[in-house]
């Protein structure tokens, strides 16, 4: 295994951005961090922070984790990408996903079935774009280029991009949880953004995972908490995985409520979801086992985090991106990691 690098995992925002989100990237630039990420749910875009970030900072790169298919046509994506990529001298990373039913179809008002071939459609016309070696078109039936549909005027014309890319091979990377859709990352992207992942046992990514080339990334978000009240620290990770295993999705289907069983966990899950629903997130967050939060986050004193970084560096993950807004742990776990 490779040595470890480090990102800067900023997320989307809730009621505002954090007040010190390009201080915090500025700091992470200066301690020799890899990347920051932004993301979107249905509040802030991501690439508009990244623009920010990017205008106040010089070599840091800059990612999506993730931007949601569904917010915007293909195309328009590659032009999200192309510009952020240019005004950035080439520091952009295309992280991308297809989100889930209750956001695709209730805030995009898009429909949401056959994600996976979706996805290959939409990253062969990014690619297409990025490319510029030909007019754009796609044969499809997700995102036909030029449209043919009865309702058009029939008029469309394939198109090149005016703009002439810094980079034809921007970083694609793919947010996925389901077996197939991470086996197809590994065919299509140059990485992968999972939600959860356990160094310790890595066998349930073994089979999605067989086919990656060897330069293939794999960037996963941390939680980190330098503190010597473990508990404290462990109850934030823990109120994250039941907001997602409870309340990120239908009860008939949740993405990541599965991916939670397929680790070992369907009665919690069951239980997590339940409780959610009814109002009791102080009991959800309890269900949550402890050494499950705790494998997957590095929380706990600085001696205690050193130890458990080596389980990191063993595994298959390739970077690390630090989830905090602490400009002090941000410095700790560059002093351990770097």
């Amino acid at each position: 295994m490779g040595d470890l690098k480090l990102g800067l995992a900023q997320g989307y925002w809730s009621r505002a951005p954090q007040e010190n989100f390009i201080e915090m990237a500025q700091e992470a630039e200066k301690l020799g961090y890899d990347s920051v990420w932004s993301a979107e749910s249905w509040g802030n875009d991501a690439f508009t922070p990244l623009c920010w970030i990017g205008a106040h900072t010089n070599k840091i790169k800059l990612g999506t984790a993730v931007v949601q298919l569904s917010a915007r046509t293909p195309t328009a994506c590659a032009m999200h990408a192309l510009s952020l990529d240019l005004m950035s001298k080439g520091r952009f990373i295309l992280g991308l996903g297809v989100s889930g039913p209750q956001v695709v179809e209730g805030w995009y008002g898009q429909p949401f079935p056959k994600p996976l071939a979706r996805t290959r459609e939409y990253i062969d016309i990014v690619r297409q774009v990025l490319a510029r070696e030909a007019p754009v078109t796609n044969s499809g039936p997700h995102y036909p280029l030029p449209y043919t549909g009865d309702d058009g005027m029939g008029l469309g014309k394939p198109l090149k991009p005016i703009v002439h890319p810094v980079r034809k091979d921007i970083p694609i990377f793919m947010g996925a949880e389901g077996p197939k859709n991470i086996a197809l990352s590994t065919e299509i992207a140059d990485g992968w953004l999972p939600l959860i992942y356990n160094p310790y046992d890595e066998s349930m990514y073994e089979k999605s995972l067989v086919n990656a080339k060897p330069d293939f990334e794999i960037n996963q978000m941390v939680m980190v908490n330098i503190d010597d009240d473990l508990q404290a620290g462990l109850l934030r990770v823990k109120t994250f995985l039941s907001f997602y295993i409870g309340g990120m999705g239908a009860k008939t289907q949740n993405f990541h409520k599965d991916l939670f069983v397929r680790m070992g966990y369907e009665a919690e899950a069951d239980k997590i979801q339940q409780l959610f629903m009814e109002g009791k997130r102080d009991e959800a967050i309890n269900t949550i086992p402890d050494e499950f939060a705790d494998s997957i986050s590095l929380i706990g004193s600085k001696a205690r985090i050193k130890d458990r970084l080596q389980a990191w560096r063993d595994s298959r993950v390739t970077s690390l991106l630090v989830a905090t807004t602490d400009k002090k742990q941000l410095r700790d776990i560059a002093e351990l990691v770097l």
